[in-house]
């Protein structure tokens, strides 16, 4: 029976264990009987609780009941003494009935109690309240019956409400602790597995049972004694009435099975623990080599453009965003695993090392896949990204040699092709580049077995290297049409700048020659003072002319060029068509003039000889210094040269030209005239040499 069930009458304090003893050491059973009828079964009850309490050593001692029936009937005080004999006959050894004063001393003849003690079974006494202390100590009575003994009912109520609680937690939780414990101990898979099913934890917390128990042992400690003007009064709290010693013993029990069970919920949170880790890690693996595997393994291409790699890489990007999903599993995962190495059982070493050993293989073996993944689409987007480039630079390269040369001089035909030549130069520059990053993308796509997982990827992989040698090849091959295309358009602007140079040349050489014609006009003048230095002057002339042949000779030769360039490149040159029609009219003019000059030095000559050889006495030839015919032909010579000098050079066009200024061709008339003078005055001696002898 407990308390908690019949607390509304406990709580009547019908009859009371005050903690006090008799003088054999037995329970003192106080019954405080009242004005107010006294329900018999309620009292019945209580005492049936009271009397539950005591331990089987203390109930041998045997029992003192107090009646206290002062404020109570004698016929109510009668039954209850009575009942005692149904309820403790055996443990009762003497009933004191408190009477009041003077008030039963009728009454008590017609009922002794010590006639009936061989049927009752035990000794009932009447007694005042102040005579009770013959019998039990003052110090063991309550303050009812003028003893020091104090007590509290509802104190008591509440210790004994509290130590019933325990009791019953604690007993219970015993129980459960030791099912969990005991099953925890199999070491089959069944009993392991059995133990799985029943309920783990608790019905009540253990801390708290624990800690109720500690507050009720301490406060039982702390009870048993209570001093009282310097005697001593046992605790209503006595070990004897609570069981101090279950409690302890309790405590002990809970203790050990605790600390057993928590050793249990530390191998099974350590077991449960390394099982949520395992089922995490076969999650991890089981994502990484099946749709992270299958992922990857879809994605073989490379693209066939920048737009197509950027695509991939756009969606290898949102791969590698599910995969950093499971890898930031795996690094907690790793973590946990490593606090439990730290931490863990030798049992379990290799088991954890087994998993992270498994999970780092796979998630390592993953990562490498990703990141070989990122660089063979890196490297293919940097190949598209060349072979744009050099396409770009083929097609303004081919399209340069698809405009028809039309420069305007030669200055801009080296230009044109200076940058022909650059453009041919980079473009051999990126096909270089072209094969290196070709190359580097085939040994990495070579290299591509090696994370397939075994599958067979020899037709996607001839897909990639055809695809890139097809790029690479493409490329030689317009770059090959564009260098054949350079090479004929490089001599085709070679011949232009060619035709440009001999139009330039044929262009000088009319200059040249024009400078000789003015030359001879203006410069080439003088006939020479006498005959010889009239023949060094003709044979300069005749120098000076082959110059101006050869001058004319090599514009005609540069023309006749002029014109076989053309012919090869199929154009009409600019400056053909009248540079020899120039080229002709000046060497026709220097021609004219030159043929004059001629005319003019030999007439010089022939006068200053003839004039130089009558002027000169010569006896040996009398007859011929004094024949008259050479004295005419001298003068006739010298008139012709005078007249000569005085008449311009006419040109085929019609054009006039003289020689020098009118001043040289005065100075030179002047002195053939002197010389005229000379020979006409040595004619004269020859005439009449009296005439020189008088003026003699």
């Amino acid at each position: 029976m407990e308390a908690s069930v019949i607390l509304p009458i406990l709580k009547k304090k019908l009859a009371f264990l005050s903690g006090g003893k008799d003088r054999r050491s037995g329970l003192i059973l106080t019954i405080p009987l009242c004005l107010e009828q006294t329900s018999m079964d309620e009292l019945s009850v209580t005492l049936d609780y009271l009397l539950s309490i005591p331990s089987e050593k203390c109930k041998a001692r045997g029992f003192t009941v107090i009646v206290d029936g002062r404020k109570s009937q004698w016929n109510v005080v009668k039954t209850v003494v009575l009942m005692l004999q149904n309820v403790v006959p055996a443990e009762v050894s003497l009933v004191c009935v408190v009477k009041p004063d003077e008030f039963w001393d009728k009454k008590v003849t017609h009922f002794c109690f010590w006639k009936e003690k061989d049927r009752l079974g035990f000794e009932v006494i009447l007694v005042s309240a102040n005579k009770l202390t013959r019998y039990i100590e003052p110090c063991q009575l309550t303050e009812d019956f003028g003893g020091s003994l104090t007590y509290d009912h509802m104190d008591w109520l509440n210790k004994r409400l509290v130590f019933e609680k325990f009791t019953k937690e604690s007993t219970s939780l015993l129980d459960e602790l030791a099912l969990i414990n005991n099953g925890s101990d199999k070491g089959n898979e069944q009993e392991k597995e059995r133990s799985v099913d029943l309920n783990f934890l608790p019905s009540v917390d253990p801390e708290t049972v624990l800690q109720t128990g500690h507050e009720l042992l301490s406060e039982l400690q702390q009870r048993r004694f209570n001093g009282s003007d310097g005697g001593v009064s046992w605790s209503p709290m006595d070990d004897e009435l609570l069981a101090q010693p279950q409690v302890m013993k309790l405590l002990d029990s809970l203790r050990e099975q605790y600390t057993r069970y928590q050793e249990v919920c530390r191998q099974r949170s350590k077991r449960t623990q390394l099982e949520e880790i395992q089922q995490k890690v076969m999650q991890v693996v089981n994502w990484l080599e099946g749709p992270g595997s299958e992922q990857l393994r879809a994605q073989w291409g490379i693209g066939d453009s920048i737009r197509a790699s950027q695509a991939l890489q756009q969606k290898h990007e949102e791969i590698e965003s599910q995969h950093s999903e499971w890898f930031a599993v795996y690094v907690e995962l790793n973590q946990q695993i490593a606090a439990l190495l730290n931490a863990g059982d030798e049992e379990d070493l290799v088991e954890l090392k087994s998993l992270q050993q498994q999970l780092s293989d796979v998630c390592y073996r993953q990562a490498s896949q990703l990141e070989f993944r990122q660089n063979l689409l890196q490297a293919a987007l940097e190949f598209h990204g060349v072979a744009q480039d050099l396409s770009q630079q083929l097609d303004g390269l081919l399209g340069m040699l698809c405009v028809d040369v039309a420069p305007a001089d030669g200055a801009s035909i080296q230009q044109t092709l200076k940058l022909l030549e650059e453009k041919l130069k980079s473009v051999d520059v990126g096909l270089q580049g072209l094969r290196e990053k070709g190359q580097g993308l085939l040994d990495q796509i070579s290299n591509q077995a090696s994370w397939a997982y075994g599958k067979d990827v020899t037709i996607e992989n001839k897909e990639n290297v055809d695809h890139i040698q097809g790029v690479m090849e493409d490329m030689q091959l317009r770059k090959q049409r564009c260098e054949d295309m350079v090479d004929v358009r490089r001599l085709k602007m070679l011949q232009m700048v060619q035709l440009f140079k001999c139009e330039e040349d044929a262009s000088q050489a009319v200059e040249w020659l024009s400078e000789l014609l003015d030359a001879l006009l203006k410069t080439h003048i003088r006939l020479g003072d006498d005959a010889q230095e009239t023949k060094v002057l003709l044979e300069k002339h005749r120098k000076f002319v082959d110059v101006a042949q050869s001058t004319y000779d090599y514009g005609r030769q540069l023309l006749q060029a002029t014109v076989v360039l053309c012919q090869s490149l199929r154009c009409t040159s600019r400056s053909s068509g009248d540079t020899l029609p120039r080229l002709n009219r000046v060497w026709k003019q220097f021609t004219v003039a030159s043929e004059e000059r001629v005319h003019r030095l030999e007439m010089a000559i022939a006068f200053h000889s003839n004039a130089e050889k009558i002027l000169q006495d010569c006896p040996e030839e009398p007859e011929a210094m004094n024949d008259e015919e050479q004295f005419e032909e001298i003068e006739a010579i010298g008139k012709s040269l005078l007249d000569r000098l005085t008449i311009p050079v006419v040109y085929p066009d019609g054009t006039e030209q003289y020689f020098g200024s009118p001043s040289d061709m005065a100075s030179t008339a002047e002195h053939i005239r002197d010389r005229m003078k000379l020979v006409s005055l040595k004619r004269q001696q020859l005439r009449h040499p009296e005439l020189v002898t008088t003026e003699s």
